[in-house]
């Protein structure tokens, strides 16, 4: 199918877009801009700088992607935007292109779902099948990893990162790394339970789970710290590649900086 361009939007001739793009009233598109195929711009929409979309998104009114860092340092080079396929953002949600003090590209992957009013800043990174909903905030080089969840007026702490298959509460303030498959809230966010939600429905046997669960107990109610967990873990037999994966980003989390293991810590 052709590419439908409202009459009173404006589109750079230099952007490109794919088939089957629809480009509704008063939408701006840069001449940085590349739109794949399928992609739906409701009205209102901004794309601007260098900004790549992927395939099937569907963009709501007033969503503005790649505009400059909110970051006083940033000094105007070409940065990006990387977005992948089957994305929905709804009204008003705004993602900040990088800055320079990583690779230069926020990126955001593919199947998510931004509720209305979210914020990704610069030098942000989320994989695929987030949920991130009304008014939650992720600063700058937040990690967002696959299957995640966040619920609503979230503020998350620059250089977090949260893991996979976990769930942030309502109105939580995230300052620390969130572990996979666990559920945190509060001010500050801390984990309360599995997240045994999101487990079952991305069929998660009862056994996987059971384990998900045991490791939650020794770490987080027992309290017998990371390595004597490993060991009663494993004398159990209650050892597996999901509290691997568990226990390697705690280490991480626990060598980095005020519980965020990317933020390095600074000499004295």
């Amino acid at each position: 199918m052709a590419t439908t361009i409202a009459a009173n939007a404006w589109v750079d001739p230099r952007a490109e877009l794919d088939e089957d793009v629809v480009i509704g009233p008063f939408c701006m598109i840069g001449a940085g801009v590349r739109i794949g195929r399928g992609t739906r711009l409701y009205n209102h929409v901004t794309l601007m700088g260098h900004v790549s979309l992927g395939s099937d998104n569907v963009l709501f009114p007033n969503v503005v992607v790649g505009a400059e860092p909110q970051d006083v340092s940033y000094q105007g080079s070409e940065t990006r935007v990387e977005i992948g396929n089957g994305n929905t953002f709804r009204e008003g949600v705004t993602v900040n292109r990088a800055s320079e003090k990583e690779d230069g590209v926020t990126r955001i992957g593919s199947h998510n779902f931004l509720m209305a009013n979210c914020h990704v800043a610069h030098d942000c990174k989320v994989g695929d099948h987030v949920l991130i909903a009304n008014g939650t905030l992720l600063a700058g080089h937040v990690h967002v990893h696959d299957h995640a969840a966040i619920s609503g007026g979230v503020g998350i702490h620059q250089f977090v990162t949260v893991g996979s298959y976990s769930f942030i509460g309502s109105l939580s303030r995230a300052l620390h790394d969130v572990p996979p498959f666990m559920l945190v809230e509060g001010i500050p966010a801390r984990p309360r339970c599995i997240n045994i939600v999101a487990l079952k429905r991305n069929n998660f046997s009862a056994e996987r789970i059971e384990l998900i669960a045991a490791a939650h107990r020794l770490l987080y109610r027992s309290k017998v710290g990371l390595n004597h967990a490993r060991e009663i873990l494993r004398t159990n037999n209650q050892f597996s590649a999901d509290i691997e994966q568990l226990l390697a980003f705690i280490e991480g989390q626990q060598v980095g900086k005020h519980g965020r293991g990317r933020e390095v810590r600074r000499a004295a």
